[in-house]
């Protein structure tokens, strides 16, 4: 289990636990985490689930690939930390991992 923070944009925070192996994504859906849409259930073909990862934690994190990349150009207001939680896999290694909710999905 990892525990990951969700700061929305109104800067009210939300840790969750989430099990190994699955996706952030998914963790926060079974969460209820606001401003998670995922509306693409995962697939890695829309940018709804897009968060910001906290500066100290985004080179921690294994780098996107090209699909990943590609789709974060249509993400809303898309910065130099931004990832989808579909792509980020949970394991013991992001325990404390802290994200920023936009406060839109694109």
């Amino acid at each position: 289990m990892a525990k990951v923070t969700f700061i929305q944009a109104d800067g009210s925070r939300q840790t969750i636990e989430i099990a190994a192996g699955r996706s952030v994504m998914e963790g926060a859906r079974q969460a209820g985490v606001e401003g998670i849409l995922a509306e693409c259930g995962g697939m890695c073909a829309c940018s709804t689930c897009h968060c910001y990862v906290a500066q100290d934690w985004y080179d921690r994190l294994p780098p996107p690939d090209e699909d990943e990349t590609g789709l974060l150009d249509f993400a809303w207001e898309p910065k130099e930390t931004s990832r989808l939680t579909c792509q980020i896999k949970v394991t013991d290694e992001i325990d404390g991992l802290v994200l920023e909710v936009p406060a839109e999905q694109g």
